[in-house]
């Protein structure tokens, strides 16, 4: 049974459908349970004149907090019933996801997928489908037409 679960988001009704379902396992196994956001690597802003509006670490700054606050509000359907750590990251979510559920010692992705079909994976390569094929754990796809959602 899993022990580590990471669950990657990205602030889509998509990826929250597998939070329910990570909930009842990780109460179940007594499982730490890591909500995971990837940003992308912010730049310093700067308007037409050349004067900088906003700059790299302070961008930085505002979207590690605003993905903290959208991580929290998930991590309310746990019910606080469980142990669960809520970390951003910046950077390729791919690598990103790979390299959070190596230092979090994941033994299991927990990731919700569309279910295309094998021509529409090769086509798209998607975040999910690169994960699957990369990562060293366990990834549990979750297909919300299967469970009726």
């Amino acid at each position: 049974m899993a022990k580590r679960i990471l669950v990657p988001l990205d602030e889509s009704p998509l990826a929250e459908v597998a939070v329910p379902l990570v909930a009842d396992i990780a109460r179940g196994s007594g499982a730490t349970v890591r909500l995971l956001q990837v940003a992308p690597v912010p730049r310093s802003r700067v308007s037409e004149g050349g004067r900088v509006l906003a700059n790299a670490d302070k961008e930085m700054a505002r979207l590690e907090a605003e993905g903290l606050d959208y991580l929290h509000t998930v991590e309310v359907q746990f019910e606080g019933a469980l142990d669960v750590e809520c970390v951003v990251r910046f950077g390729d979510p791919v690598a990103e996801i790979l390299l959070e559920a190596e230092a979090f010692g994941a033994d299991l992705i927990a990731v919700t997928t569309e279910g295309r079909s094998a021509v529409g994976r090769a086509l798209l390569g998607s975040v999910v489908e690169q994960v699957v094929r990369k990562a060293d754990v366990q990834v549990m796809l979750i297909r919300p037409g299967r469970l009726g959602l």
